[in-house]
């Protein structure tokens, strides 16, 4: 809805990259704190989440590539130049460094995973807000009254109604972060009821259901496997992969 927040001298602040730093830096800010909760190196907190923004970022324009193939091959410079992103290659680039230092530094990853995914949760909230305000990642056209029309300078088709699938992304992205928190406190610091790897595999599970029915509403091509887009058939294997993580943690070890 506006691309440029404000300007100091001839440098502009994009709402898009202002909205991703002020996210990575509260989740920062709170992964560092729980991490004393639950007795944790917040210094490795640290560096887990500067490798994880660097590996996401990169991971996520990999995966735009991939679903914008031919574009890419028509103007390489204007798709890498572009400030299109798809967030399942961030969050698989992301861990898979965060995995990565941990085997380095001899840490349990699953601890950290569970960790992390609240904050990074609130931090693709964040980002769903810098989409609103860049224009990307829109939705379908609508006759509802909170419908959002966007302008001609966004990247969102301009002069008609369009769902703010952003903000709906935003809010249940704050939901989940809200809800996993919620749980690690209940459970994990008072009652001792949750193994290793839940938190993390409640992050999965919920974001890969809320992404696979918002992808009904969005109406910007992000690739297609079949009849679902590339990021439905991505969730499919996420949400599959949480529950299989629960499964197999429990079997490996009970609660008693």
């Amino acid at each position: 809805m506006k691309i440029d927040l404000f300007q100091i001298g001839n440098f502009h602040v994009r709402g898009y990259g202002f909205m991703i730093g002020l996210g990575f830096l509260l989740a920062l800010v709170l992964g560092c704190k729980r991490a004393k909760k639950l007795e944790l190196k917040d210094e490795s907190v640290i560096d887990i989440a500067i490798l994880a923004i660097i590996g996401g970022f990169l991971g996520a324009k990999i995966l735009y590539v991939i679903v914008s193939f031919k574009d890419f091959l028509k103007d390489p410079l204007a798709v890498l130049g572009s400030e299109g992103f798809v967030v399942y290659g961030g969050i698989i680039a992301g861990v898979l460094a965060a995995w990565i230092y941990c085997k380095v530094k001899k840490l349990v990853f699953l601890e950290y995973f569970d960790l992390i995914m609240p904050e990074v949760a609130l931090a693709q909230g964040f980002g769903r807000i810098g989409c609103f305000l860049a224009g990307c990642c829109y939705g379908r056209e609508t006759t509802a009254a909170w419908g959002i029309t966007f302008p001609a300078d966004s990247m969102a088709p301009s002069g008609i109604k369009l769902i703010p699938t952003q903000l709906l992304s935003a809010a249940g992205d704050f939901l989940i972060a809200a809800i996993l928190i919620w749980i690690a406190h209940r459970f994990l610091y008072q009652q001792k009821k949750l193994i290793t790897g839940d938190i993390g595999s409640i992050y999965l599970l919920l974001y890969g259901i809320g992404r696979f029915l918002i992808e009904f509403l969005r109406n910007d091509y992000r690739g297609a496997v079949g009849f679902l887009s590339t990021s439905q058939f991505i969730s499919v294997f996420i949400v599959a992969l949480g529950v299989t993580l629960m499964v197999y943690h429990r079997k490996k070890n009970p609660v008693k």
